[in-house]
């Protein structure tokens, strides 16, 4: 095989290939039938132009028939009259016009057989358009049908060009956030080893965050022991009074109760009233 052999045959299957991509069956289709339908439209112009030329010889025929009568009258007139030449050249003419008439049949019933074999030719191709125009719809249907569930098959599968576009600006977005969370805690990581400076705070954040973890157990339980004491189940702890604490004070009655507690009286026996505690200033 030449190289110009080859050359041609890859140029035409290159260029089969992308009018394969081009064609749509669809449109195909529309351009049979839209041509179908000329192709019936100038069968239908034959059909109208035949019988037009058929008529054309009926009323030719009509005419020298109207003629050769007239001739036959007046050859009757001039052999009555015993002109008997002039009623012989007037039937020579009329034989003639009956020569002319005999052949124009002859085409009156060529044109007419003509112009049936077209009818049956245009009603044949009408039905055949008529189910080829049913077919064609019944294609571009089906066609439609299996285009739209080709589609979305693909899109559930993730294999057409769109979703796995999509699912590529996906894949790189969930890259980029894992690469960002894994940098954030190997940053946090460095900044609690004190591989890394937090130039934003002092140098003295991690022992004041140290010492803070250290008091907070204690202050919980410094609160416990103060909420315990305000309830009468044990005195006030004197590290929540040295730090500061706010205390509530007792009211005269709770105050007396702490400083003097009742002493336990014998069961069955009343107990006596407790002195009441005054407060400095007041009367005695």
């Amino acid at each position: 095989m030449s190289v110009m052999k080859r050359l041609s045959m890859i140029f035409k299957s290159k260029a089969n290939e992308a009018l394969d991509k081009m064609e749509d069956p669809r449109q195909t289709l529309d351009y049979s039938y839209q041509r179908q339908l000329e192709l019936l439209q100038k069968v239908r112009r034959g059909v109208a132009d035949v019988a037009t030329s058929r008529k054309r010889v009926e009323l030719q025929i009509n005419q020298i028939e109207a003629q050769a009568r007239k001739l036959e009258e007046q050859g009757r007139k001039a052999l009555s009259v015993g002109r008997e030449d002039l009623a012989r050249e007037a039937l020579t003419r009329r034989n003639g016009l009956q020569t002319q008439i005999a052949d124009l049949k002859v085409q009156h019933d060529n044109l007419q057989a003509e112009e049936e074999k077209l009818t049956h030719a245009s009603h044949r191709l009408q039905a055949k358009v008529d189910a080829f125009r049913t077919r064609k719809e019944t294609i571009k249907a089906t066609y439609t049908a299996a285009e739209a569930q080709t589609r979305i098959n693909e899109a559930f599968s993730g294999i057409s060009e769109e979703m796995g576009d999509v699912g590529l600006a996906i894949q790189r977005a969930e890259d980029k956030t894992a690469q960002m969370q894994a940098r954030a805690g190997a940053i946090d990581e460095l900044l609690a080893s004190g591989a890394l400076d937090d130039f934003s705070g002092s140098r003295g954040d991690d022992i004041q965050a140290e010492l803070d973890r250290m008091g907070g157990g204690t202050d919980v339980e410094l609160e416990i022991a103060r909420m315990k004491a305000e309830l009468g189940q044990a005195p006030a702890p004197k590290s929540a009074i040295e730090q500061g604490q706010p205390q509530q004070q007792p009211a005269p009655q709770q105050q007396q109760y702490q400083q003097q507690p009742p002493q336990a009286e014998p069961y069955g026996q009343p107990q006596q009233p407790t002195q009441q505690y005054r407060q400095p200033g007041e009367g005695q």
